[in-house]
């Protein structure tokens, strides 16, 4: 499978998928800002952000096979994952740069990644408040990027289809790899 950011598309389309992607991205900032898991800079990091471009093609991969009987899970997943990222990179990114995508998976493979993420990654006991809040958190911003596709009127198994979930997918994940930063208390700082 192609990383979709390398596929060739027109500038107008370009366009259309960046407006897009600003549009979920602020969109899902608000509404992790309301649900205080979130400040009001996406935090970021360029080695959580060159992860997931090491992710996104077995992600794709996966969410692909479970996007029909499961599309809050495939949207949210990569949320949990960019949790994940940012979490081993606080920790000790000497350690864990080295990890791979099937390194996140939980007990019961990708079915349980949320889960195995929030207890095995972040150390949360999963009934907590925290863990509770954080799975709520971005069960709201997968349910909104739905929304969102359906808004736009973007039909299934089309090129269309897979850049605006792509897109999608790359959001949820720097929206939880900044929600994880904002739960280390980090902060942005202006060199």
């Amino acid at each position: 499978m192609t990383n979709p950011a390398s596929l060739k598309v027109s500038a107008a389309d370009r366009l259309m998928y960046d407006n897009y992607e600003k549009t979920l991205q602020n969109g899902l900032m608000k509404l992790c800002k309301t649900a205080g898991v979130l400040g009001d800079t996406l935090l970021a990091s360029p080695d959580i952000d060159a992860k997931w471009e090491e992710y996104i093609q077995d992600y794709i991969a996966d969410a692909v096979r479970e996007f029909n009987d499961y599309p809050e899970a495939a949207v949210a997943w990569p949320g949990f994952i960019g949790m994940a990222v940012a979490h081993r990179w606080d920790e000790d990114w000497t350690r864990y740069k080295d990890m791979k995508y099937k390194d996140l998976y939980g007990p019961n493979g990708w079915d349980d990644m949320d889960e195995g993420i929030l207890h095995y990654v972040l150390g949360l006991d999963l009934g907590s408040d925290e863990a509770i809040r954080l799975a709520k958190t971005l069960n709201s911003c997968s349910l909104a990027a739905l929304g969102l596709i359906r808004h736009e009127g973007v039909e299934a198994q089309t090129a269309r289809g897979f850049y605006i979930l792509a897109r999608t997918y790359t959001v949820l994940f720097r929206i939880g790899a900044a929600m994880e930063l904002w739960r280390q208390k980090y902060s942005f700082q202006k060199a």
